[in-house]
């Protein structure tokens, strides 16, 4: 394979494609009904989705490659922990109107740093720990209203239990990026995506004798057009990192919010409460300073690393 030319505004592109794609996911899910049980809906979003990606690693000529890995191990690992938070995050998809399950999903990047300084021994320093300190706040006033309906019973509690099952999702999704973080050491991005949809299918099939339903036409073909858009949205984000640095991108990932309140409220009447708004724009603030954060502590690292590099 040739060396891909840096194109940000081709990145930024390919980023916000994914988005848009992931969107149409998380929207599939939803019209498909929330009596569906997560291990059927996560099974149908892993499973479909090895159809495009496998066609994409054909058409790069990786598909070979991409079997072959050193770790397997390691890849068992990712695909427990990131098929139980597929399943958490799916069961919370399905119990919250959708920008509010967008919104308490943002918590994944705030636990991330957390991990990284637990399990990585990063260097986590006094500005990202105060991000993902007002970060945590923000994500509080968006799940606290939700949560207190634990009481309510009915509905409410469905939705409380929501809210509580899209946190869970969050912390386990930060445990899922650690164990990628140590994977990309030694494996190539196409085996680790490749063989978390493997795992994730064959994992999730597991959960078939526990209550799996015979679904209505329309909902069998959501899950499936949910599998596929899974998979190309995948594909969209491998090939935007090839494009520009993650730095750059990352901040898109934001856009999903806005676009999923227009989605929320045409398709599903859903109109977002003011304290909703208001914890959504300390969470994203929060998330784009520690993206800023990292991305200059990137910089300082490399004129480090040239300023103690000998002249060849």
């Amino acid at each position: 394979m040739h060396a891909v030319l840096k194109n940000p505004m081709r990145g930024i592109a390919l980023k916000v494609s994914s988005v848009v794609v992931f969107l149409a996911m998380q929207t599939f899910i939803k019209l498909a009904g929330s009596g569906i049980p997560p291990g059927q809906v996560t099974f149908c979003r892993s499973f479909f989705a090895l159809f495009p990606i496998i066609a994409y690693l054909a058409y790069i000529g990786q598909l070979r490659a991409a079997f072959y890995t050193a770790n397997p191990v390691g890849h068992l690992k990712r695909g427990t922990i990131g098929i139980m938070s597929m399943a958490f995050g799916f069961y919370g998809l399905l119990h919250l109107p959708l920008p509010e399950a967008i919104a308490l999903g943002y918590a994944l990047p705030l636990v991330a740093v957390i991990f990284a300084a637990v399990f990585l021994g990063e260097t986590v320093r006094i500005y990202r720990w105060s991000a993902v300190l007002v970060g945590i706040v923000g994500v509080a006033i968006v799940s606290w209203p939700k949560l207190t309906l634990f009481r309510d019973g009915g509905m409410e509690a469905e939705q409380a239990i929501g809210a509580l099952a899209v946190l869970i999702s969050a912390v386990l999704g930060g445990m899922a990026m650690i164990q990628v973080r140590r994977l990309v050491e030694e494996e190539k991005t196409a085996t680790i995506v490749l063989y978390f949809s493997l795992t994730a299918s064959v994992f999730s099939l597991a959960s078939l004798p526990f209550g799996w339903l015979i679904l209505p036409w329309p909902s069998a073909l959501y899950l499936i057009a949910a599998g596929f858009c899974g998979g190309v949205a995948q594909i969209l984000l491998t090939e935007s990192y090839r494009h520009a640095d993650v730095s750059t991108i990352a901040p898109f990932e934001y856009t999903s919010i806005l676009l999923g309140g227009i989605v929320a409220y045409f398709v599903f009447g859903d109109v977002p409460s003011v304290t909703m708004l208001i914890g959504t724009l300390i969470v994203v603030s929060a998330g784009i300073f520690i993206i800023y954060r990292e991305h200059q502590l990137g910089i300082e690292q490399r004129e480090a690393r040239k300023a103690t590099t000998p002249p060849a």
